[in-house]
């Protein structure tokens, strides 16, 4: 917060800034249906992205003979696909419209979540896998760029948490509609349950995706046509919005853009940063093999197919909750890496329970190893505070924050496409060797880096910002001197009174 508090203390003489009805009402829309689409859609992807564990252990398995590691190479050839069309992804979302992009590959990959449903070997399976990973790879980050062109520091966290938090709830839906086609559908037209896990997943992807050609604005500077919802206005109320609050409007990605961008050590560290707090909490993906690896006294499962689908939906409400929590938190508080490191913390817990339980199993009660699975949930808020702290960062600079994003995600997908396979094995599964150790080990280095982030933001970043500011309120103020000078000429004292409302607004810049 100390980096807030300095700007702050620099502009406290300066009249509160009250936002008008037209911005409120602006805001209002921008939740009703551009974030509305997003979550809906982010849930409908989840579905898609992470049917795959509960048809595995729903009959797909046996179905399919997969008796090996089948189960991590079908995330590893996803995440190798992702990787690989993420960056181009958010270059191309400068240059087509978002609207057409995002939903466009929405329906095709709706389309190959329906060909899952005819598989019948695991080479099927790979295939459908990469193409899935192609056309995914474009929805989480594309959808966390645009958030920061339209919602302001004090909007984003919350904005970015609900996006983010709807992964938790496409995983609980996932639960629940596999526990429930387990147990009502399975063998209805000649289909194993599994398989019409993939079928209503299809048809609820391809029919939504259809409403994000009109749902999604596109850009401040470039509005949607087909957003009927969207009113000539709101375009230059959020150009204001953008100014007011130090951030440059959107523009293309350049070879210029992109060479400043990976010559900064921002992108690496970012990368880095946000790969190692979603890898020390892997561990939770594996929920429901533990579950299924449980067994009786007498051999018999501990568990059935519908309740090892049903349970980890415990730990899901527990996720959405939390990512809640910590977003609402960041924008209260104006903080994001106090809360960063809060999550890391937490994350230890469990990780030291486990690897103590994974090797000496007799010597930690089985209580405390389900516990130890719901804790993994709470602390899964993180990315949301990464990138609304990624936006504070170089504000200045959108070329930048378009790429930095990309580059964590993809390079997340690219440590995970093989670590997944080495660190938590299937085969392995529940008593992994490292897992627990090195989710732990990682979680120790994202607070090591959070705390050194933040001493180089207020020492060094901050500075940029505010001369970056002072540069976009002198431009502001030449402005109004010249639509003031055309006023006067037309018998017109004084600017306007939204004039005066943006002269009177702080630029905030909160960490």
């Amino acid at each position: 917060m100390g980096s807030f508090n300095l700007f702050r203390r620099r502009r406290e003489l300066m009249p509160a800034f009250e936002r008008s009805p037209e911005e409120k009402a602006l805001v209002r829309r921008l939740d009703t249906f551009f974030l509305t689409f997003g979550c809906l859609s982010q849930i409908i992807k989840y579905l898609d992205q992470q049917n795959i564990n509960n048809a595995y252990v729903s009959g797909m398995q046996e179905d399919l003979h997969l008796y090996g590691d089948e189960l991590n190479l079908f995330t590893t050839y996803f995440n190798v696909a992702y990787c690989i069309m993420l960056i181009p992804s958010q270059i191309i979302m400068t240059y087509v419209r978002p609207s057409y992009w995002l939903p466009g590959l929405e329906l095709i990959w709706g389309l190959m979540t329906g060909l899952m449903a005819m598989t019948t070997s695991a080479k099927q399976v790979y295939v459908l896998r990469v193409f899935l990973g192609l056309c995914e790879s474009s929805a989480w980050p594309g959808f966390m760029t645009l958030l920061m062109y339209w919602y302001t520091p004090t909007e984003l966290a919350k904005r970015m948490g609900f996006y983010h938090s709807c992964q938790g709830m496409g995983t609980l839906f996932a639960g629940f509609m596999q526990a429930s086609i387990s147990s009502t559908m399975n063998g209805s037209g000649g289909l194993a349950g599994w398989r019409w896990l993939f079928v209503i997943n299809a048809i609820i992807t391809v029919v939504w995706g259809f409403a994000g050609f009109f749902m999604i604005p596109d850009l401040p500077n470039k509005p949607n046509p087909r957003a009927f919802w969207f009113e000539k206005n709101h375009g230059e109320i959020s150009m204001e919005r953008l100014a007011r609050n130090g951030r440059a409007e959107p523009k293309r990605v350049t070879w210029a853009g992109a060479k400043r961008t990976f010559s900064d050590w921002v992108v690496y560290f970012i990368a880095v940063l946000y790969a190692a707090t979603v890898l020390g909490t892997y561990g939770y993906v594996y929920f429901s093999l533990f579950l299924k690896s449980l067994k009786n006294p007498d051999g018999t499962p501990r568990w059935n197919i519908s309740e090892v689908n049903a349970i980890p939906i415990g730990g899901s409400v527990i996720n959405v909750v939390f990512v809640w929590i910590w977003a609402l938190l960041s924008d209260f508080l104006r903080t994001r890496w106090t809360l960063i490191v809060l999550q890391a913390v937490i994350g230890i817990v469990p990780c030291i329970i486990m690897s103590i339980w994974t090797s000496h199993p007799e010597s930690v009660a089985l209580s405390a190893a389900y516990a130890s699975y719901f804790i993994s949930f709470v602390c899964l808020g993180t990315a949301p505070l990464i990138f609304a702290w990624l936006s504070d960062l170089i504000p200045q600079d959108p070329e930048a924050r378009s790429l930095v994003l990309g580059v964590s995600v993809a390079g997340y997908y690219a440590i995970s496409a093989w670590s997944q396979v080495l660190v938590w094995p299937a085969s392995q599964a529940p008593y992994y060797k490292y897992g627990w150790q090195s989710a732990l080990a990682l979680l120790v280095l994202v607070i090591i880096m959070t705390c050194a982030l933040r001493y180089v933001d207020v020492r060094y970043l901050l500075p940029k910002r505010e001369a970056f500011q002072e540069e976009l309120d002198g431009q502001e103020v030449g402005r109004k001197d010249s639509v003031s000078g055309a006023s006067d000429q037309a018998g017109n004292a004084g600017p306007s009174n939204r004039d005066r409302k943006r002269t009177q607004s702080p630029t905030v810049n909160e960490m």
